[in-house]
């Protein structure tokens, strides 16, 4: 009886022990840090305790004492999910709002170009030609007309647009050479046929389509990549985290809160594998990211080089006019407007694999590298001990601190991925002068053997030309070949016609 007593009295004693220390551990676990903190981020303090409780009805953070109820931490959860999706916003904001202000004077800067061109080329043209100019300026109208629907993305070939251009320039010229004939529309292209061969407008409709086909499709993709790249900054900015992710925000950023430890921040490692996990799909997105951002300078280079919109469409020997496509007053600025650009571009590179260590560097989020002892690691205060995980969803397998299912990648990251390579082949193609959106229809047409119309039939002088004095006519013993002579002589008297005039005006 007396043992027995004994054993009672050993515990006793130690429950009294005990519940002193637990007793004294409930004093030292005071919930009022947890409490202030709590309500700097807005939230009510009702039935929010003053002391540690027990845990049991947490689902993520540890289920010890703890200064956290239910409704604190779905609130937490819910607030650290909202934080992460801000800092990616806010991470991003200087390269979205780049792409924005690029583009936007860029643009503006292009089109005024154009505009001032067009408006110097009008100015001479009065000055020099007047009423004769005035009733032909349909010609020059519509060709910035086509030019400004190609920048802006219209359905235009360059190149086919360049060669009528130049066709009708010549049927107008030549019937103001010739005013005392009236010719047919068959007849005026039987006179386009021999352009090429007889070049009355001497090289320049060849230099001046190389050049301004180079410069403006340069130009267009430029623009266009620039669209591009604010359009899928501004997509994958916008994070939707999975649950996963969710459940690990939580416990990095506001299980310290219920544990009593609101001011202790994440380490710094621990804080990379979570977003890291977070962010794997955006880091897929990196490679064609970069592969785009490199694609995009070598377009800058073409629009400060040879081909830039200005150097191409000034000094052009025997062009339209000096004023056609006047720029050399601007000649600086363009590669000024592409060296902002450029160099935003560059600091670009890379962005989307690097985002979890430009939000992990951030103060707000982890204690930094030098606090490695005194961070939160996920469970409570001290160094974190896991490995960092590799960039990327398949890297994230055994990610520690983030459930990813790496057997479902993200929709809309690979619709962004294909967009960014879609773009980027656009810009090579740029780059090397190829208009992109024309090559399937150049290859399917080229070598068609379609022609001129020029027959024989069209070109006879009978059906073809309605005259007050009649040009010497074809003999009718004379082979085939000849029926096109009379659109031949006419060619000549234009060549040197129109030689004499550029010489006279341009001088």
């Amino acid at each position: 009886m007396s043992g027995i007593c004994s054993l009672l009295a050993v515990l006793c004693t130690l429950v009294t022990v005990l519940g002193g220390s637990v007793l004294g551990d409930a004093k030292a676990r005071s919930c009022t840090e947890v409490r202030q903190a709590y309500s700097a981020k807005g939230f009510s303090l009702s039935n929010i305790p003053y002391q540690e409780i027990s845990g049991e009805h947490l689902r993520i953070c540890s289920k010890g004492f703890t200064c956290c109820t239910s409704e604190m931490e779905d609130k937490l959860s819910q607030q650290s999910k909202l934080e992460f999706e801000n800092m990616v916003e806010e991470t991003s904001h200087v390269l979205r709002t780049t792409f924005v202000s690029r583009h936007k004077k860029f643009d503006e800067f292009f089109r005024e170009l154009l505009e001032n061109s067009e408006k110097s080329l009008n100015d001479m043209f009065i000055r020099t030609y007047g009423q004769l100019y005035m009733q032909n300026s349909e010609v020059f109208q519509d060709l910035f007309a086509e030019l400004k629907r190609y920048y802006t993305g219209g359905n235009v070939n360059l190149e086919e647009m360049l060669n009528d251009f130049w066709a009708r320039l010549l049927e107008r010229m030549f019937q103001l050479v010739n005013p005392q004939y009236q010719f047919t529309e068959d007849y005026l292209e039987c006179i386009s046929k021999y352009t090429d061969q007889l070049q009355p407008f001497g090289d320049v409709p060849r230099k001046l389509k190389i050049q301004v086909t180079r410069a403006f499709v340069a130009a267009r993709a430029f623009v266009q990549g620039l669209t591009v790249g604010r359009e899928v900054a501004n997509r994958v900015a916008k994070v939707i985290p999975t649950l996963g992710c969710i459940r690990a925000l939580m416990k990095m950023m506001y299980c310290p809160y219920c544990h009593g430890l609101p001011t202790v921040k994440a380490c710094n490692n621990y804080c990379l594998n979570v977003m890291k996990g977070c962010l794997a799909n955006q880091a897929d997105l990196d490679t064609e990211w970069n592969l785009f951002i490199d694609a995009m300078l070598l377009v800058a280079e073409r629009l400060e080089g040879p081909f830039n919109i200005e150097a191409v469409l000034d000094p052009i020997d025997l062009k339209i006019s000096d004023a056609i496509m006047n720029m050399q007053d601007h000649s600086l600025q363009v590669s000024a407007k592409v060296a902002d650009v450029k160099e935003k571009l560059k600091l670009a590179k890379k962005f989307w694999s690097t985002l979890p260590y430009t939000i992990c560097n951030e103060d707000k989020v982890t204690a930094g590298v030098p606090d490695e002892e005194d961070c939160w690691n996920g469970h409570t205060k001290g160094r974190y001990l896991p490995e960092i995980m590799n960039d990327g969803l398949t890297n994230q397998n055994n990610n520690p601190e983030v459930d990813v299912d790496i057997t479902r990648p993200d929709t809309m990251i690979r619709q962004q991925i294909m967009a960014l390579r879609v773009m980027t082949n656009k810009l090579k193609n740029a780059y090397n002068g190829n208009d992109v959106n024309f090559q399937d229809s150049i290859d399917e047409t080229s070598g068609s053997g379609s022609g001129s119309g020029c027959t024989d039939e069209m070109c006879s002088p009978e059906s073809d030309i309605s005259i007050t004095e009649a040009p010497p006519g074809p003999n009718k013993s004379e082979p085939k070949d000849s029926s096109v002579r009379p659109c031949l002589h006419w060619l000549v008297i234009l060549v040197t016609s129109v030689l004499l005039i550029l010489q006279r005006q341009w001088r």
